[in-house]
């Protein structure tokens, strides 16, 4: 009773999903149902036919023929609604599950995408949740079927012979108890294959991506020793539960042989005392061999319902146990650009040192602001602050005054554009990359292009900025594509900017083409810049030196080189460019 009622209670998380197609499941349960009933009429058929059909006279000739053709007619229409009725309950509950699922994505804590890989996220909500989906309904409905030709046959038993029945039933405990210890196993199996599974998703995901990297440094044979155990871990996985599933089958089945032959013994008893007929003894013999196929089934059920349990409840818990980013109702259509961090700091774990500790930095609308640091001094970190992609674990960050924890997620994103070096595309056209997120207006779209010193390069393709970029736009150099990142700024225009160290991975010619575009870009916003290149750096109206997530100098490129501090330390060891220091009144 326990375990009937925490299976209930785990379908019922699944039912706000499923609702929309309760009409198509009531008709598949309906087909299903009528379709089940007409079982005990095949045995019953054969009673009158051997104990009068050889008879002449006895009744038409055409009856039991006719009778065959319609109850297989009424059959065959109940199983097509049945199956037509569930495909489209189904899928109606699939798409709203995946809808869910991948709203719960765009909405969830940035944490999320820290603690799963994109791997396993990509097969909880595509392939998990399909197999899943159609392997508990298939299976609820094989359960449904198998367990009303159960009843109608047994009530069918129970018209013919209720002694003889009385043996039948006693299979039934038998086999509940065998399905339960077997289910059991079968759904710690099911985890543990999935997370086995994603292990090795991982695996090939990683190989994928940093597919130069493992050649480069010839690490081949440890990537395939590292597959090969996780693949082999999985298959152990597999078979145990092949065997645990495969064991309900031959346990079930002799213990229906058990019962077979203890009717037919009790059979041939009664038939020594009582006038039992021909086709009575037939009918009942027939109807009890037409019980082992439901009773299979019926064993067999609960490897699929599990799986499918198993399956469905990741992406459930993807929904209910994600908590959803936190926003204020502050808007503002367009801000100023007056930027505060106060006492600002933030910790990744209890162990580690602040990333951010207790900074304090006030930006003026218009003004360009510099951070330069030493890599784990904080700036990203700092930056990423200010559209929330991490939140401050004390102090506040104020934009137009507001706390922006008190922002609009969706008013405070707007007021901001990011250029980095990791730029990414998503596979589309150029124009609808350029646009991303807001209504394609196709002259501003050349207008923006135009800026980011594109417009020859779009000339040059066929299909100009309705060319599909593919994936992440890599049959683009690393300028194209920086622009193309900076284009999608210059549409955007938003009032605030941030630039992390936007040309770092660029050759020495394509950084001027960007930094020309990049130029126009920062004119007339708040600007913050991230950068290991003076180029990036000397024009800023403050430049502002972190280390150990604290601000340590602030002020102009003169007065901090002057200054013989950290930023004089960093210029030395490489900030600046060969070709640019002429331009710098410093050697």
């Amino acid at each position: 009773m326990k375990t009937l009622l925490e299976f209930t209670k785990r379908l019922s998380r699944l039912w706000p999903y499923f609702h929309s197609g309760k009409g198509a499941m009531s008709l598949a349960l309906l087909a299903t149902v009528t379709a089940s009933l007409t079982e005990p009429l095949v045995p019953a058929l054969l009673k009158p036919l051997l104990d009068q059909g050889f008879n002449r006279g006895s009744f038409s000739i055409w009856v039991v023929p006719a009778s065959l053709l319609l109850l297989f007619g009424v059959r065959g229409l109940a199983g097509f609604t049945a199956q037509y009725a569930l495909a489209s309950f189904t899928n109606s509950g699939l798409l709203n599950l995946r809808q869910a699922m991948f709203q719960k994505v765009l909405s969830a804590k940035l944490n999320l995408f820290a603690q799963q890989s994109s791997s396993t996220l990509t097969n909880t909500l595509v392939y998990e949740i399909f197999n899943g989906t159609a392997i508990l309904t298939h299976a609820m409905m094989s359960l449904v079927r198998d367990s009303f030709t159960l009843i109608a046959l047994v009530g069918y038993l129970c018209f013919l012979n209720w002694k003889l029945t009385l043996i039948v039933a006693c299979l039934f405990p038998a086999v509940a108890f065998v399905m339960h210890i077997l289910s059991t196993r079968l759904y710690r199996l099911t985890k543990a294959s999935q997370a086995a599974t994603d292990k090795l998703a991982y695996v090939v995901e990683e190989n994928v991506l940093a597919h130069r990297d493992v050649r480069l440094h010839s690490a081949q044979v440890e990537q395939l020793k590292r597959f090969r155990g996780l693949s082999e871990a999985l298959r152990s996985l597999s078979i145990k539960s092949s065997v645990a599933s495969a064991a309900m089958t031959p346990m079930t089945q002799m213990l229906a042989a058990l019962a077979l032959s203890a009717v037919i013994s009790m059979a041939l008893i009664q038939s020594e005392s009582n006038n039992n007929s021909v086709g009575s003894f037939v009918a009942f013999v027939t109807a009890m061999l037409m019980l082992v196929g439901p009773i299979k089934h019926l064993s067999e059920v609960a490897s699929p319902i599990t799986r499918g349990l198993a399956a469905i409840e990741r992406g459930m818990e993807l929904i209910e146990l994600t908590e959803n980013e936190t926003q204020g109702e502050f808007s503002k259509i367009r801000a100023t650009g007056h930027i505060r961090f106060i006492n600002a700091t933030v910790n990744f774990g209890s162990e580690a040192p602040p990333a951010v500790n207790k900074l304090n930095l006030e930006i003026s609308p218009g003004e360009t602001v510099a951070l330069v640091g030493a890599s784990g001094a904080g700036k990203t970190t700092l930056v990423n602050l200010l559209p929330r992609f991490i939140d401050t674990t004390s102090g506040s960050v104020e934009l137009d005054g507001c706390d922006i924890q008190n922002w609009k997620l969706d008013s405070l994103r707007k007021q901001i554009a990011i250029v980095s070096q990791h730029v990414v595309m998503l596979n589309g056209s150029i124009a609808l990359n350029v646009s991303l997120g807001q209504t394609v207006n196709r002259q501003k779209v050349m207008e923006c292009l135009q800026s980011a010193n594109l417009d020859q390069f779009i000339a040059s393709l066929p299909n100009g900025i309705d060319t599909e970029v593919g994936h992440n736009a890599m049959q683009l150099s690393g300028g194209q594509r920086q622009r193309l990142a900076i284009a999608r700024a210059l549409y955007k225009d938003a009032p605030i900017l941030i630039l992390d160290e936007a040309t770092s991975a660029l050759d020495t010619e394509s950084e001027r083409a960007v930094q020309v575009a990049l130029e126009r870009l920062m004119k007339d916003r708040t600007t913050l810049v991230i950068a290991h290149r003076l180029s990036t750096v000397h024009h800023a109206s403050r430049i502002v030196v972190m280390d150990g997530g604290r601000i340590v100098e602030v002020g102009s490129h003169a007065e901090l080189f002057d200054k013989g501090g950290h930023y004089a330390r960093l210029y030395k060891l490489g900030l600046h460019e060969p070709d640019t220091t002429a331009a710098i009144n410093h050697p």
